[in-house]
């Protein structure tokens, strides 16, 4: 069951309830901004589930903390094939949902633009390590081989194989752009990409970031890049200041943790490079989306909030 609170009032839904409004809102971003070679490709007409049925079953299996495809595709078979009546085999399921990572890509960018609702002067980055087997198994990895790297994960103090997810987020927590590189990828190379859009901003980050190239660079962007100082930096923070970026910063490792514990970001099971893109940017939509509807009813911004409810 879910509880919303909007003006004073609220309100419940079952799951059911949940499923139709993550599909609408899907279902309006697709009509908005799908590609016209995406939504009228060929033989479109005759497929079973629409592009909208498919992402929403995707999100919402990972609110159900489904693992695996084949796991999702059953429970949904199960318990709700009314809601979906032309659900598709399995095998086509995965491989369309698979299929349709640059078009669910393109509806997580837009997401924000919705109610823009999350404007900021302040941006959070930051980045967390997604290993895809165990550091023994690494060269017997072959289905990332050439795709994902050897990496130091600073806060766990240990090397890891696989890949890194980098996020900027709102002080909401909201997250507005993500990537995933290589484990070896510096975070500083990744935040360009981050921010390639943004102008007369301020983004806080980690010691890691800390960079005086890097800084000027990014001013020529109207862009103030703050970090916290390193032990043989010059650079002078007010005692406001460093409160104010510590504060901030809180908030991204507060998002991360939801994304590990609620949406087990951390410990994405697939057998491709395509299959983890895919099951990682799900994951981040879904808890776009729940932080979106938190918003909107009045509820603090926290996943837990929602799966607890639903739950």
């Amino acid at each position: 069951m879910l509880k919303f609170q909007n003006n004073n009032t609220t309100f419940s839904v079952n799951f059911e309830d949940f499923i139709l409004i993550v599909f609408v809102i899907i279902d309006d971003l697709y009509k908005k901004y799908a590609p016209a070679a995406i939504s009228h490709r060929i033989r479109i007409s005759s497929a079973k589930l629409s592009d909208p049925e498919i992402i929403t079953i995707s999100i919402c299996g990972e609110l159900f903390g489904f693992d695996s495809e084949n796991a999702l595709f059953n429970y949904i078979d199960k318990n709700y094939r009314y809601l979906f009546p032309n659900l598709c085999s399995r095998s086509r399921f995965n491989r369309t949902r698979r299929n349709l990572l640059k078009l669910t890509n393109i509806l997580f960018q837009k997401l924000q633009y919705i109610f823009n609702s999350f404007d900021s002067a302040y941006y959070i980055v930051d980045s967390f390590p997604l290993p895809v087997c165990k550091f023994g198994r690494a060269k017997y990895c072959n289905s990332f081989r050439g795709s994902a790297d050897y990496g130091r994960c600073a806060s766990k103090k240990e090397t890891y194989f696989g890949f890194k997810v980098h996020a900027l987020t709102t002080p909401e927590g909201f997250i507005t752009n993500y990537e995933i590189t290589p484990a070896s990828i510096d975070d500083r190379a990744a935040l360009r990409d981050l921010i390639f859009d943004k102008t007369d901003i301020i983004v806080i980050g980690d010691k890691g970031y800390t960079d005086k190239a890097l800084t000027n660079e990014l001013k020529c962007q109207d862009i103030n890049l703050m970090t916290l100082k390193r032990s043989n930096s010059k650079i002078k923070w007010s005692k406001e200041t460093q409160r104010m970026i510590f504060s901030k910063r809180r908030r991204i490792e507060t998002t991360f943790s939801q994304l590990s514990e609620q949406l087990n970001a951390e410990k994405v099971l697939a057998k491709s490079t395509l299959g983890l893109y895919t099951r990682m940017l799900t994951k981040i939509f879904a808890y776009d989306i729940c932080i979106l509807i938190n918003k909107l009813s009045g509820n603090e911004y926290n996943c837990s909030r929602i799966k607890q409810l639903i739950f």
